[in-house]
């Protein structure tokens, strides 16, 4: 579930420009994006491969190529659901940017005092760490704990999102908070602790309520996907290649993960998250308000913002957003040029497919 900030695209080009037009029903399925899909995906021994452009106005052309899963001879369309990994965080941050809005949160309060009812933070060092910190991942936390442990402590999620709180207070801080990138599952999901403590629900449930239905992600779920032992949807593959012994909704991390990575969506729908950001980074008509947008993909340590890794682009004409997520049976990517009012987003259903992914989206961003 590791972000990656390695791709070094060069050109100037703007491959697709703000649309004008209303948001389209649907995605139109381009043969020419395909046929440059196809190739990528047959060299990396891709089992499916989608892609697509979009705009402000939501996904605006799209292809896939290939089959739900290898050996089979069901093909994947674009329809599909897709596993979004990481590309979650910048869900997350997205709901603490509303309660900050809203006056509920403030990004620089340190946990002991947004989670005041849980005393021992105060005396713990976890305790010194802010919402901000969290989000960059500056707060000297532990990539990840235990989770599959934590999972098997509680019934509820919300319980077991409280316990690993609790381990986080045990488990020495890293490096002092703000003083070093570490990258952290544990931050996302504490953040999303403060988000279920400071709406009283839990936090599938303030994404469904405040994101999902919102920008209309109909599809927008939790965890793997498909049908057990069907091929009604893509199939997870290790990085080798191989398809997972069981698809469904178990296939994936453990829930208790979920604000750090554990959405799923069609790529229609996922498109209308990555156009409220593209719309916001503008100052156009968004769910935030613009200062906030600013904030969510202003760089920190190490270029990553909230969410997001904010990087320099030529071809973006000046910062380009970028995440990926990688669920160790998925893997997908997405790149946006808020300064020119598009982005490219490319799915696939196999593991570890960073290199496969970088060269997709290099071919998208060369079309005119």
């Amino acid at each position: 579930m590791f972000s990656r900030r390695s791709f070094t695209i060069t050109m100037a080009c703007a491959p697709l420009g703000m649309a004008t037009s209303s948001p389209a029903a649907a995605a139109i399925d381009d043969a020419k994006l395909k046929r440059l899909l196809e190739p990528i995906a047959t060299k990396y021994g891709l089992p499916a491969l989608a892609a697509g452009m979009v705009t402000g106005n939501g996904l605006q052309r799209a292809a896939v190529t290939g089959v739900r899963k290898a050996g089979g001879r069901t093909p994947a369309t674009l329809a599909d659901l897709w596993h979004l990994g990481s590309d979650t965080k910048a869900m997350t941050a997205t709901l603490v940017g509303m309660l900050v809005e809203e006056g509920k949160l403030q990004w620089d309060a340190p946990l002991a005092s947004v989670l005041s009812k849980i005393s021992a933070l105060r005396k713990a060092d976890l305790g010194k760490v802010t919402v901000s910190q969290l989000l960059h991942h500056t707060a000297g936390l532990p990539a990840n704990l235990k989770w599959r442990e934590l999972q098997a402590k509680a019934r509820r999620v919300t319980e077991q999102r409280e316990a690993a709180l609790e381990e986080a207070m045990r488990t020495p801080l890293l490096t002092a908070p703000g003083s070093t990138y570490l990258y952290s599952n544990t931050g996302y999901v504490l953040a999303g602790l403060v988000i279920e403590k400071l709406t009283g629900k839990a936090w599938e449930e303030v994404m469904q309520q405040r994101l999902f239905t919102p920008l209309g992600m109909r599809s927008a779920g939790f965890g793997g996907i498909g049908t057990l032992g069907k091929e009604d949807q893509p199939w997870p593959h290790l990085e080798n290649g191989t398809p997972v012994a069981r698809n469904g909704p178990a296939a994936d991390n453990s829930p208790v993960m979920g604000p750090a990575g554990t959405v799923h969506a069609t790529l229609e729908d996922w498109s209308k998250f990555i156009a409220d950001h593209l719309r916001g980074a503008r100052g156009e008509k968004a769910l935030l308000k613009p200062a906030t947008y600013e904030m969510l993909h202003k760089p920190g340590l190490n270029d990553y913002a909230m969410g997001w890794i904010a990087v320099s682009r030529p071809w973006a004409g000046g910062i380009a957003l970028t995440h990926s997520g990688d669920n160790t049976m998925n893997h997908c990517v997405t790149w946006l040029a808020p300064a020119k009012g598009f982005a490219a987003v490319v799915c696939t259903n196999r593991g570890g497919q960073s290199k496969a992914a970088d060269e997709a989206i290099g071919a998208l961003l060369q079309q005119p």
